[in-house]
């Protein structure tokens, strides 16, 4: 089984460093997914980066613009909570 292991591995590659990086790019994503966990609180999932509200359902933040095929602007704050906003 040994051979067999040693036979796979590269030379080349420096097994130290590949587990190094891999953990440094696990701890970048870690703080990615932690802001993401946060900002998921107060930030609608439906508000795109433009502002723009996604849903296919009514919403009293949605402002509708003069243009009918456009989608609605989100008037909702960041810091309150959404969910209570959506028409059920």
């Amino acid at each position: 089984m040994a051979d067999e292991q040693a036979r796979n591995e590269n030379p080349e590659v420096d097994s130290a460093k590949a587990r190094a990086s891999l953990d440094r790019l696990f701890d970048i994503y870690k703080d990615i997914a932690e802001t993401a966990d946060e900002v998921m609180l107060t930030r609608c999932p439906y508000k795109d980066a433009s502002s723009r509200c996604t849903a296919k359902f009514g919403c009293r933040n949605q402002f509708f613009t003069k243009d009918p095929t456009a989608l609605p602007a989100c008037a909702g704050s960041d810091q309150i909570d959404y969910r209570e906003a959506w028409d059920t």
